[in-house]
């Protein structure tokens, strides 16, 4: 089966992610410095090598990109938005290293975690510090909506985690809960680096809000197509087995919809409840991965990936809503 759709704008998985980001493209290098400085910064060697472990796994940059093309709509100031741009992605990775902490995971993308490597006490510690350097940069906008934004969204994502932790292994799941915890935990983030960068600007209202709807969507799109690669992508490149949220208990959206075609000869529920859960786990991935759910999962994510392309409608036409656009088609082709 295929769930590769066609898109409007030539996006391309196999493309450098970082020719997608047009007119920012040049200015992510300052992003990376500005990261790459905490760990230089700092005195403490045990910290500083943990810092440097943590940071290596910063990956495509989406999120600082978003940040920056949202900068474009007004004043483009790189002295404030580098480090909206720097405080985004630096959240996120802090949400990493806690969520492997959490999850007791070894490994992301085939490399040790930091938890794996420093033990999870040290782990924990690591994200506090990274968080608070991540409200650092925030501050450093000298913008008081963005840092009231910035905290909504570490409350959001802190509350998606907690609902994802506290409906580990419980067959109750259904999609309405699945798309608020996503929100949450993944979305939240787009949105703001999103909105954020055209704050910091001083872009128009309806451009603003605009942003924030695009970063929305394009969040739950970005989410949903990650539990699909799940159970589609190689796990070489995945650096993690096939079905492996739902081997750890967590329910996304090929599942729930799996569940609830199959309300009565579920393995799931069995093995959520202990009955030879190897056994049933594997026969609940290869039942979906042979079926249609994963189709119909893509054609969730991109109903939300419309939404978010309408809502760059408002922006002025022009390279940088051309690049936005661009970004989630690349969303959708991507293979990991």
């Amino acid at each position: 089966m295929t769930t590769t759709p066609t898109t409007s704008t030539g996006g391309s998985a196999s493309a450098s992610a970082h020719a997608l980001y047009g007119p920012v493209a040049a200015d992510l290098p300052r992003v990376s410095e500005a990261l790459g400085s905490i760990a230089t910064n700092v005195e403490f060697a045990f910290l500083q090598k943990m810092l440097e472990n943590a940071l290596a796994g910063t990956g495509k940059m989406m999120r600082p990109a978003i940040a920056l093309l949202g900068g474009r709509l007004g004043t483009y100031d790189l002295d404030r938005l580098v480090p909206l741009a720097a405080s985004v992605e630096l959240l996120h990775t802090a949400t990493l290293v806690h969520d492997d902490v959490i999850d007791e995971a070894q490994a992301r993308r085939g490399e040790p975690t930091p938890n794996a490597l420093f033990g999870n006490a040290a782990s924990v510690m690591l994200g506090d510090y990274m968080f608070a350097h991540a409200a650092d940069f925030i501050a450093q906008t000298d913008n008081t909506r963005v840092v009231r934004t910035f905290a909504r969204t570490l409350m959001m994502m802190a509350n998606g985690e907690l609902k994802q932790d506290m409906t580990v292994f419980e067959y109750s799941e259904d999609v309405q809960r699945y798309l608020d915890r996503i929100t949450g935990k993944t979305a939240s983030l787009f949105g703001t680096a999103a909105e954020g960068g055209a704050m910091v600007a001083g872009a128009p209202a309806e451009q603003v809000e605009a942003m924030r709807v695009y970063g929305l969507h394009l969040g739950i799109a970005f989410q949903i197509v990650d539990d699909i690669l799940d159970f589609t992508g190689d796990p070489a490149v995945m650096g993690k087995p096939v079905g492996s949220d739902l081997a750890g208990g967590t329910l996304t959206l090929p599942t729930i919809l799996y569940m609830q075609r199959k309300p009565d000869d579920n393995p799931v529920k069995r093995a959520f409840e202990g009955v030879r859960r190897k056994a049933n786990i594997d026969r609940a991935i290869r039942e979906i991965v042979e079926s249609d759910l994963l189709e119909e999962s893509m054609h969730t994510a991109l109903r939300y990936g419309e939404e978010a392309r309408n809502a760059l409608q408002v922006l002025p036409a022009g390279e940088v809503r051309d690049t936005l656009s661009n970004i989630l088609d690349y969303v959708f082709a991507r293979k990991s």
